[in-house]
Order: structure tokens, then C-alpha cells, then sequence
């Protein structure tokens, strides 16, 4: 007969541990990129393809890399046989015979922002007229946020498939998940003016409104010449002319944030400071 189970010892009982409850708000509203049109995407991908070509923009990337030589400690009839056959230092190739890794047009690189953390810190300064993410980046989250960020900095932005595959191995790269054009770009002047006006409208259920004339912040013209005139203008004048500026270029209104209603969290426990003794009366 099998034996009976027998009760753990008095101390062989284990405390269980309470559960860890982390308090996290959730967002109710689903954001995702706008469909882009197959006409579309083909002559973006088309259009770039060709203009970086043309440009010769290309990453170079050394093949030959220095490998770690373990140089033993040479005995000294060893050194003095050398000495005796005349063995002298080995002569270095010239300069302009091996290519240096980098940019080739190193000013047609500074106009663009490659990659998802360029492209993020871009737009936060905002300095940029035309954002492409490729549809391939997995997970999705990597490039969410960039919808977000371009639509309250009124920067047209839309996700292109095969952007990576088609572009990468153009300039060089493994990969392209996205790609900006800065504001002072004139390489691409011609391009980004004819690719904003075939990018679809972002939505997003907390911003409003999207630039419809983004392609004329490319004329800097304008710009320097009430530059100048605001220069001119007195402290007083100056402080006006910028609320009316401000007032006029605001395309993005902020809606409220309405909470329905907030739940505290049973398991958390809250322990005193380390710093504060209780005292007892």
C-alpha cells in the first residue's frame, strides 16, 4: 500500500508573495499610417532612386579591416642577423590610392536624415519638409510615433512598402526605415515638391488640421525678408509681430484630455520614509 502523504514541516511553508500591479494608461484610439496609392509609391521609389543615382550619394565602408598582429619580443641574434641583411622599414602606399570610408557627396548627406532616430530628433527641432517611413519595419511601434510627432510639427509623412529594398542598396546601406528631407535641402528641391502634393493625410483623433501648402516653406525668400523687418522693429513690436506669427502658422489645436474615471490600485502598499521615525506619545 502506498504510504500516506505527510504535512510539510512547520518550516518548510512558503509565504506566498503578493502579485506586482503596475498602474498604465491605455490609449482607446487605434493610430496607423494612411494607404498609399500604387501609382504613388511607384513614382516616389522611382523618383528617389533615380536622384540619388544621379547624385552618386553612397556610403563606403572599408572591406579590409586591421586585424590584431601578436608581434612576439625578437631575441637579440635574431635582431642582429636583420640588421646584417639590411631589412628596413616597409614602404606605406600613397595616400589618394585607397578610398576612406564615409559619405562620397558629404553635403548631400547633411541634407537628409536617414534612419528612425534621425529622423525622430529632426523633427523635434523641426527641421524637416518630408518624412518616409518603409512599411517593412517590424514591430509597428518602432515608426508609430512618427505619426504623432509629424502631424503636430505639420510635416507631410506617409509609409511607402519596399522603401528599404529599393533605396538601400543605392546608398549603401542594409537597410532604410525611414528618411527625411530637411528644410535646407537643394539637392532635392524639385523632388520633395512633387512628392508632398501624392502623400495622404494623417489623422489623428487629438490633433486637428494638416499643412495644405507645405510645399511653400521651401521659399525662403519671404522668410529673410520679414526677418529683416523684425529686426528693425522695436523690443514691443518685435514681442506683437511673434504672438501674430505664432497665431497665424498654428495649424494643430490640442483637445482636452477627458478621464471617465480613475481606480486606485488595492495591492500597492506604501511604506513610510526611511528618513521620518514615528514617535510615540
Amino acid at each position: 500500500m502506498a504510504a500516506a502523504p505527510q504535512a510539510p514541516g512547520r518550516g518548510s511553508v512558503r509565504k506566498t508573495r503578493p502579485l506586482t500591479v503596475k498602474t498604465s494608461l491605455n490609449n482607446p484610439y487605434a493610430i496607423c499610417w494612411s494607404a498609399l496609392e500604387r501609382e504613388h509609391m511607384h513614382f516616389i521609389l522611382q523618383t528617389l532612386e533615380d536622384r540619388f543615382k544621379s547624385l552618386g550619394l553612397r556610403k563606403i565602408e572599408d572591406k579590409k579591416k586591421k586585424r590584431k598582429q601578436f608581434l612576439k619580443k625578437p631575441s637579440p641574434d635574431r635582431c642582429g642577423t636583420e640588421v646584417e641583411k639590411g631589412e628596413g622599414p616597409k614602404e606605406k602606399p600613397p595616400e589618394g590610392s585607397e578610398q576612406g570610408s564615409g559619405w562620397t557627396p558629404v553635403d548631400v548627406r547633411k541634407q537628409l536624415a536617414i534612419g528612425i532616430n534621425e529622423v525622430t530628433r529632426a523633427l523635434e527641432r523641426n527641421g524637416l519638409l518630408l518624412v518616409l517611413v518603409c512599411r517593412s519595419a517590424k514591430p509597428a511601434i518602432l515608426t508609430s510615433h512618427l505619426i504623432q510627432l509629424s502631424l503636430s510639427r505639420a510635416v507631410p509623412a506617409c509609409q511607402v512598402p519596399r522603401l528599404s529594398e529599393r533605396l538601400a542598396p543605392v546608398i549603401g546601406l542594409k537597410c532604410v526605415l525611414a528618411l527625411g528631407f530637411k528644410k535646407t535641402t537643394t539637392a532635392f528641391d524639385a523632388e520633395v515638391r512633387a512628392i508632398i502634393p501624392r502623400v495622404p493625410s494623417l489623422h489623428v483623433p487629438w490633433l486637428q488640421g494638416r499643412p495644405e501648402d507645405s510645399g511653400a516653406s521651401l521659399d525662403t525668400a519671404s522668410s529673410e525678408s520679414r526677418d529683416r523687418e523684425i529686426l528693425d522693429t522695436s523690443f514691443e513690436d518685435l514681442s506683437k509681430q511673434k504672438r501674430k506669427l505664432v497665431g497665424s502658422q498654428q495649424a494643430v489645436v490640442l483637445q482636452p484630455l477627458k478621464i471617465k474615471k480613475l481606480i486606485p490600485n488595492p495591492n500597492k502598499i506604501r511604506k513610510p520614509p526611511k528618513g521620518k521615525k514615528t514617535t510615540s506619545k
